[in-house]
């Protein structure tokens, strides 16, 4: 089925039905498809596809698969993020937070993980590992400048991280 479209500004845009932009999705996974937990939920849940669990030592990184494949209309990324309750109680996240799959992609869909706790994290097939979120964007084109001055002033200016204080 093609993904309905209308045209804007000249561009071709995806129609969202509910709020909703159609994703088409092959899947390889022994589970259900990405949902949404609640109906105001912004990610969608991802469930790992494994033949056995795969164990994260401290500190170690791996690829975790999860047997699904997207195309994403154009304008579209999905961001992976991590799942708060693995964080918070597991010290398990989402390495390269967020992580992005663009529009062109057409390769599985892989999660990495890190573990940042002291003891080893077993995963199981089919557990809930991260959370993707669909994201429209934009494109942009540099324009250069002569000079910092034309870049405009501000009430930051140039102060960076931590500038603002703790209160």
């Amino acid at each position: 089925m093609k993904q309905e479209t209308a045209k804007v500004n000249g561009k071709e845009l995806p129609i969202l039905v509910n709020n909703q932009v159609k994703i088409k999705v092959y899947s390889t996974s022994k589970h259900q498809l990405p949902a949404y937990a609640t109906p105001q939920s912004a990610g969608l849940d991802l469930r790992c596809n494994i033949d056995e669990p795969i164990v994260l030592k401290p500190l170690e990184r791996k690829l975790i698969p999860t047997g699904l494949f997207i195309a994403l209309p154009d304008g579209y990324e999905a961001q992976i993020r991590p799942r708060s309750g693995l964080a918070m109680k597991h010290g398990i996240t989402v390495l390269n937070t967020p992580g992005t799959i663009d529009a062109d992609y057409r390769g599985e869909i892989m999660v990495l993980l890190v573990n940042f706790s002291n003891e080893e994290f077993a995963i199981n097939d089919g557990e809930r590992i991260a959370q993707m979120v669909i994201a429209e964007y934009k494109q942009s084109k540099f324009e250069i400048v002569g000079s910092k001055e034309e870049l405009g002033e501000t009430e930051r200016a140039d102060g960076g991280i931590g500038h603002t204080g703790l209160k």
